[in-house]
């Protein structure tokens, strides 16, 4: 079943990583959100540099770094409707995707398909959730077409 879902698209960083909003058209964003999906939800995604990036993750979560992913989820109970903001450092996600040896592309989708997991309460700070989301996530991936992302690339 396809949930609804309304998606807003920020992508300040454009024109420093042209080559990311290229891999990044509006109906595969939301495809892979899509398939993330277990309830209708209100997202925006915003594409950032490094330095809002760092901005972010030291304000909201007290670590001096730009991180790949950061999920700001505002249901305050399970009867709320799935609401919130992902917020992805481009420069991460490119250096992590060269790093890993993966497609750019498919960096991107795995931490959307994991941020919007995070938006819909998963977790993963316990062994047991993270098993838990990493299945669901790479069930995910391989739906829409990509390799197990937990596997390393050959």
């Amino acid at each position: 079943m396809m949930h609804r879902l309304t998606l807003t698209i920020q992508f300040p960083a454009a024109k420093a990583y042209p080559s990311h909003k290229a891999v990044l058209p509006r109906a595969t964003v939301a495809r892979w959100i899509k398939a993330s999906l277990f309830a209708d939800a209100e997202l925006t995604l915003r594409f950032v540099d490094e330095e809002e990036g760092r901005l972010l993750n030291r304000t909201y979560r007290q670590k001096d770094y730009a991180t790949n992913v950061l999920t700001f989820a505002y249901a305050e109970s399970e009867d709320d409707p799935v609401a919130g903001d992902l917020i992805l450092c481009c420069p991460v996600v490119e250096r992590e995707a060269a790093e890993q040896g993966k497609p750019l592309a498919a960096h991107y989708a795995h931490l959307i398909v994991h941020g919007t997991l995070h938006a819909q309460g998963y977790d993963h700070e316990v062994e047991s959730e993270a098993e838990e989301m990493e299945s669901i996530e790479t069930d995910i991936m391989r739906s829409l077409g990509f390799p197990d992302p937990y596997v390393p690339a050959a």
